[in-house]
């Protein structure tokens, strides 16, 4: 039998109760003769709590190295449980933080990437017998200090672990039954996938599905880990991500909603080098952009406009500002009540006429678009925040995804 690599999330380990579900779960999977690893998040919202302790007691700006130290605590909480509560039932196991399991990363705080992991003691821990709980969204820098690698990167802790350990396949335990055409508290009828591309969903996790977090999608791609997404309060079969070879029926699989914020940046010199300087300074401070648009003045001047996280804002209008007076640059316009609302489908690229649908529907429906950006499996365009739960059902329902 193989390593069986399963995360389970803040929801599926929210109390007592939960924790003791999946450790009959996990057991049941031990008894069968598999191997298991589990990665687990926090506790229901710790995180959050935790977040907001760090901001309280340092006046929003709390010290990386030490922010790390604290919010990294949750997930020993949940991995220290959960192996209690297997003991207990009779069956041997051993929590481990991403020290001793080995998890090297980046010397980068809240945001670190995994560069390796060093899997011996996790490998003789179960060549014991044992069932391996570790903790997810964290590692170890060349400092041996503790880092975290971003808000929901438990998936990706358990992904490269699974890749590590050669598993072909890893299950992502949530509080929904898999991955769905929209979200269904948004649309009521959106439809669980039985399977979707890596690309499309790694498109989907990036745009605001919040289902998967987009760097465990690329790990898993890259390693052709199959990604099993499925529900922790019942049995059913979920979604299973991986590649599609087959002739794709609808050309948009589905569609999906992100809260974003637009920056601005204008009246700068249309000359070589400006962007350079812009993005290069945001890149330093590790803001991911997304969107970008440029929009040619005259007299030789443009307006650079881009979106970006809306938790990146502030720190973002900062380097702007400060940017803005080497450029000199008439101003800089922020607005934190955007959306990005997107479609996606491999099969968009063989079939013309989807992107003037989108924008037809939503122009019929006066629902005006900022910015547009476009790939081969994918159409986001920007809208105002307050339109974007009607605009994703609208679209749901013109592409008959219900």
């Amino acid at each position: 039998m193989g390593i069986v690599v399963q995360k389970f999330g803040g929801t599926s380990v929210g109390s007592v109760e939960r924790i003791q579900a999946i450790a009959d779960r996990v057991i049941k999977l031990s008894k069968a003769g598999e191997s298991v690893v589990v990665v687990v998040s926090a506790m229901g919202k710790t995180t959050d709590q935790l977040v907001q302790l760090a901001n309280d007691i340092s006046d929003q700006n709390p010290d990386t190295r030490e922010y790390d130290a604290l919010i990294s605590t949750g997930e020993a909480v949940s991995a220290a449980l959960l192996s209690m509560s297997l003991i207990s039932k009779g069956q041997d196991a051993i929590s481990l933080n991403g020290y001793q399991a080995g998890i090297k990363t980046e010397s980068v705080h809240s945001k670190a990437k995994i560069t390796n992991v060093e899997c011996s003691r996790i490998q003789d821990e179960l060549n014991l017998g044992k069932v391996v709980v570790i903790t997810g969204f964290q590692g170890f820098s060349s400092e041996n200090n503790v880092t975290t690698i971003g808000r929901g990167g438990s998936d990706t802790s358990a992904v490269v672990l699974a890749a590590a350990l050669g598993s072909s396949e890893c299950e992502i335990f949530t509080d929904v039954n898999g991955v769905y055409t929209t979200d269904p508290r948004v649309e009521p009828n959106a439809q669980k996938l039985e399977y979707i591309s890596y690309d499309e969903m790694l498109e989907m996790a990036s745009l605001g599905a919040g289902v998967l977090h987009p760097r465990a999608v690329e790990c898993a791609k890259q390693h052709g880990i199959t990604l099993h997404v499925r529900s922790s309060f019942n049995e059913e079969e979920g979604t299973r991500v991986k590649d599609r070879s087959m002739e794709i029926q609808h050309p948009v699989t589905g569609v999906a909603l992100k809260e974003e914020a637009k920056l601005s940046i204008t009246n700068i010199p249309d000359t070589p080098n400006i962007a350079s300087q812009i993005f290069t300074a945001l890149s330093d401070a590790h803001i991911n952009v997304d969107m970008i648009i440029q929009s040619n003045q005259e007299d030789g001047f443009n307006d650079i406009s881009f979106t970006v996280s809306r938790e990146d804002l502030q720190a973002a209008n900062d380097i702007l500002e400060s940017v803005s007076k080497t450029l000199n640059a008439k101003g800089i316009i922020s607005n934190g009540n955007i959306s990005k609302l997107s479609i996606v489908g491999v099969g968009m690229i063989s079939r013309p006429g989807i992107a003037a649908k989108m924008f037809s529907v939503l122009g019929e429906n006066n629902i005006n678009i900022e910015l547009i950006s476009t790939s081969e499996i994918k159409i986001s365009c920007v809208i105002d925040s307050s339109e974007g739960k009607r605009a994703v059902q609208l679209l749901h329902d013109a592409f008959e995804l219900g």
